[in-house]
């Protein structure tokens, strides 16, 4: 029998009933791996070494009774993680060489579970990208095009999970980077409520594995069914011990609902700020006719709905903010020179980008405090609404663009050309007030490429989109392999 395009719950099962070992599925991954990775580029770092000792630890536990969540499942880590004896690049060159001493808390997280590490993921430069091509490790191809971006930069772990390397892996996401990559190669992914899972060790090489709560950014994890998601999410939730003095686990509140007619749900195809491409709107289409199908109350608009436009200008201020803040100084000064010459009226995103670039402190907090009164038109949205379904990009994976200045690349959507960085703006819906979202596989475009959509919850209810996510996949199919 062939393990690879298993689920994690079912070599679970296999893995306690006897019927496989650890070392063979972690064998039958890295043949996979050395088989077929040559084309993708998905595993950038592969530590097989270590993944077979470990494999064979995790059948030594099990033949002495032990059972852990994850114990014997083959996963992989996205390469921004610390992982002590491996190097942790981000994809720069300066750090090409830099090896963490110890593990992110994620991966001991992983390993405390049973999980088998066979190796990194790749990612962009200093993971600021839609794609995952650097000059350290090259550039991951889409196993469905391979002229085509996995998308980014969780880019690697999404090829790989579509390749079937390993059974999950975790990744990361401040502008989509779970989302994104789970969209374009047709796999699973949930962005955690902000602040649900602790990101030490996710750090930019060199930087001090501290526990300090990054604005916006989460980690979580990648799968291939919602139920995985889940499976690793558990795994994953719960503060950093530094912050606590212990291990503590969050007890996150049960699913809103059971079942998918007693889902109230919004459905949202338009942005005022980027047109959504005919196929991703066909894909949220298909899940609204799942929904309705199933016996749900959908609806496509409501007054509850937060502005999009204030909202994505709000995330554009605060995610450029927060990321130019380590820019050299005199790169500040041209850039203040530039943002000084804008016109006042002009309110394009590439303006909103600019000016953020610039922006103090006070414009922070102001941003921040217009940000919570989102926060409180969301819990009052998601009185009257369970889920939200959206797109995540306005298109499927495009083609590698590797111009070396992003504010010159393009994003086709039907034969029309945006700025690049606009296709954020769905992706920020959920990440500026710091909601959970759960991206998951809504069919495929006329090309054969795959499309997804996201179902956005409310904050610290994770279990809700999961659970809606699962519902649909018994509707919509779920992940299928590429050919």
């Amino acid at each position: 029998m062939e393990w690879s395009f298993q689920t994690a719950e079912e070599l679970v099962a296999a893995l306690r009933a006897g019927a496989v070992t650890s070392v063979e599925l972690t064998d039958e991954a890295i043949a996979r791996i050395e088989r077929d990775d040559e084309v993708i580029n998905a595993i950038c770092v592969p530590d097989f070494d270590r993944a077979r000792a470990a494999a064979h630890r995790a059948d030594q536990a099990r033949a002495r009774g032990e059972d852990r969540p994850l114990l014997g499942i083959p996963v992989t880590v996205k390469e921004s993680y610390n992982i002590a004896g491996l190097p942790t690049t981000w994809g720069m060159p300066p750090h090409r060489n830099y090896m963490p001493a110890e593990d992110a808390v994620q991966v001991s997280r992983l390993k405390a579970a049973g999980a088998v590490v066979l190796g990194k993921t790749n990612v962009p430069l200093g993971l600021q990208d839609v794609q995952s091509f650097n000059e350290i490790y090259g550039t991951t191809t889409n196993p469905w095009d391979h002229d085509r971006t996995p998308g980014g930069s969780s880019g690697g772990s999404a090829a790989a999970l579509a390749s079937g390397f390993g059974a999950l892996s975790i990744g990361s996401d401040i502008a989509g980077s779970l989302r994104t990559p789970a969209h374009f190669c047709g796999v699973y992914a949930h962005k955690p409520t902000l602040g649900l899972a602790a990101n030490r060790g996710m750090v930019p090489p060199s930087e001090p594995a501290l526990p300090a709560d990054l604005d916006l950014a989460v980690v979580g994890p990648m799968a291939r069914t919602a139920r995985d998601l889940t499976l690793l999410l558990d795994v994953m939730a719960g503060p950093d011990p530094l912050t606590f003095g212990v291990a503590h686990r969050l007890a996150l509140p049960p699913a809103r609902h059971e079942r998918l007619c007693d889902f109230r749900v919004l459905v949202l195809d338009e942005h005022p700020l980027i047109p959504t491409g005919s196929a991703v709107r066909a894909g949220v289409n298909r899940v609204a006719a799942a929904l309705v199908d199933g016996g749900a109350r959908v609806e496509r608009h409501s007054p509850l709905l937060p502005g999009l436009t204030e909202g994505a200008t709000l995330y554009m201020r605060l995610l450029i903010s927060g990321s130019v803040a380590r820019f050299p100084i005199e790169s500040h000064e041209q850039l203040r020179t530039r943002a000084a010459g804008l016109s006042a009226d002009d309110q394009s995103l590439d303006a909103v980008r600019l000016r953020a670039m610039v922006s103090s402190h006070r414009d922070w907090i102001e941003a921040n405090n217009r940000r919570e009164l989102h926060r409180h038109s969301w819990r009052q949205l998601f009185a009257e609404f369970d889920a939200v379904v959206c797109p995540i990009t306005p298109t499927p994976a495009f083609p590698h663009d590797h111009n070396p200045n992003p504010l010159e690349r393009r994003i086709d959507i039907d034969g029309v050309e945006y700025p690049y960085f606009d296709q954020l703006v769905w992706a920020g819906l959920a990440t500026m007030p710091g909601l959970p979202a759960t991206a998951i596989p809504a069919g495929r475009s006329p090309e054969g490429l795959p499309v997804g959509v996201q179902l956005i919850g409310p904050m610290f209810e994770d279990r809700t989109p999961l659970r809606l996510a699962e519902l649909l996949e018994q509707k919509t199919g779920g992940f299928q392999a590429p050919k």
